[in-house]
């Protein structure tokens, strides 16, 4: 039989059997008419009740629709003042002060889809096509990881090219680097993926590969904007896409992450979308939700124009209050902003709760190790809105008080899926966040700051040891002798020790 053409390879992408099996008496989880309900029944809830749904939050245990929806419609100024509070408040329950720090790696930009909003879609001919070799994969982590990045995420268009051995042939090259620092030696201890939605066996080959998470968004919930937006190829399938998660975590891959375009609908509708995601996936596997969710906006792409004129662009403004209902609502998960968002406008919503940032990005193929203007149109996917390097980030968090976090740990100590879910939901891997976060925090210091972040950063570093020693949980505590140990053995330049 002679190799298939790629339109056969996209006719042949979604498998039907690995959809229905999930479905609920033939019925997927979205169910539109409840989401209106839940919607318009909420319009003008009480300061009593938004109180009390806030508390509900605190205690770290997930919205139901109904709390979600008064959320959204809260108008009042001050409530919304109390809202943010309060989602920096669980954030830090959960996670403590820390950010994690990632960049995402280009490593295809040819697809089979035809998405409206997108640069990379198959009928841009304005795009400068291309499938990084194996070796160019190699040369874009050795840049990032001379940057001090240690975790990325791997991106890649739908496409026979960049099928699923591709992705973990180029998984396998990025665990490969291992480049000198000032100090001591770096290399990426984490690489997640986004992908377009693959069949069982195939996230299998990248659970071997050793993927940390799988990320893919839904874009929209609402499945005729849905269809409209995604008119040709496999992203077709409303269905297919919603249940990558579930293919995934029967595949073995336990940590997900999910995320809305917001722009292409209503946004109130899509956050809802992204709750009722959450909630079927903890129905489905035992309490094990969403490691993370996402919430981009729709930038500006080439030769893409919806992503210029839309009807639902969403203001800064709502931008902020969908964040902050999103931390409420799901309050176990980590929540993801980009550098899609202004430099003025990320450090504000990273007040609300965020717990991952990248830095340094650039997303056009080939773009760490080569020659590039990283507004490049026809080389990426959409136009960035903060272009900043790393050091400048990590910089700006570290005045606003919060560390800089490039840990691995919990992965490679097995706190993924139902074990960290446990561990997030009563507090618990925060505190093992923040040791994890100092000893990180200490190797980057020592090898890539400049002087003026240093000095923040030293500062920062002593007030977290200074928490750590004062915090009850770890008195009379191993972890805590573990801990001063290993800082020692940091700052003397062995690296890559985590508890």
């Amino acid at each position: 039989m002679g190799k298939k053409s790629v339109q056969e390879w996209a006719d042949d992408v979604v498998k039907n059997d690995e959809i229905d099996r999930y479905l609920d008496s033939g019925k997927d989880f979205i169910d539109h008419e409840a989401i209106e309900s839940h919607l318009s029944q909420n319009q003008n809830p009480d300061k009593i009740k938004i109180r009390d749904i806030i508390q509900k939050s605190l205690s770290i245990q997930r919205l139901d629709p109904d709390e979600t929806a008064a959320l959204l419609h809260v108008r009042d100024k001050e409530l919304r003042e109390e809202m943010a509070a309060a989602a920096l408040e669980v954030k830090r329950k959960v996670y403590d002060n820390r950010i994690v720090i990632f960049a995402p790696l280009y490593c295809s930009n040819v697809c089979v889809n035809n998405c409206l909003y997108c640069g990379f879609r198959k009928d841009n001919t304005h795009e400068k096509r291309r499938v990084l070799t194996p070796d160019e994969v190699r040369k874009e982590a050795q840049a990032l990881v001379k940057m001090g990045h240690k975790r990325l995420i791997a991106v890649y268009g739908e496409h026979p090219l960049s099928d699923a051995d591709y992705m973990a042939e180029t998984i396998k090259a990025i665990y490969e680097v291992n480049e000198k620092t000032r100090k001591g030696t770096g290399s990426i201890r984490r690489v997640n993926v986004n992908a377009a939605p693959l069949s069982i066996e195939d996230f299998k080959k990248l659970w071997k590969a050793g993927i940390g998470t799988f990320q893919v968004f839904q874009e929209t919930y609402h499945r005729p904007t849905y269809q409209k937006m995604h008119p040709t190829g496999p992203k077709s399938d409303y269905r297919w896409r919603l249940y990558t998660h579930h293919r995934a975590m029967e595949a073995g891959i336990d940590d997900v992450a999910i995320g809305a375009l917001f722009g292409l609908y209503r946004w109130r509708y899509d956050v809802m979308g992204l709750l009722y995601h959450a909630i079927d996936l903890e129905e489905k596997f035992d309490g094990i939700g969403p490691h993370t969710v996402s919430f981009p906006r729709l930038m500006p792409a080439d030769n893409a124009p919806y992503s210029e004129h839309t009807e639902h662009l969403v203001s800064d403004d709502d931008f902020k209050h969908l964040v902050t209902v999103l931390r409420l609502s799901i309050p176990y998960t980590g929540m993801i902003i980009t550098a899609r968002e202004r430099p003025e406008l990320r450090k504000e919503v990273i007040k609300l709760g965020c717990t991952q940032t990248d830095a340094s990005t650039r997303i056009g193929l080939g773009a760490y190790s080569e020659q590039y203007d990283r507004q490049e149109k026809d080389r990426q996917q959409f136009v960035l809105g903060d272009t900043r390097e790393l050091d400048d980030v990590v910089r700006e968090l570290a005045e606003l008080g919060m560390i800089s976090s490039f840990c691995t740990a919990g992965y490679r100590c097995g706190r993924t899926g139902d074990k960290i879910m446990g561990l997030l939901k009563c507090g618990t891997e925060g505190k093992f966040c923040k040791l994890n976060a100092v000893l990180t925090f200490r190797e980057w210091l020592d090898d890539f700051s400049s002087p003026e972040t240093q000095k923040i950063g030293e500062a920062l570093i002593k007030k977290e040891i200074d928490e750590i020693h004062k915090d009850p949980f770890f008195a009379n505590n191993p972890l805590l002798k573990e801990f001063e140990e290993y800082y020692t053995r940091v700052s003397g330049g062995e690296r890559d020790l985590f508890l």
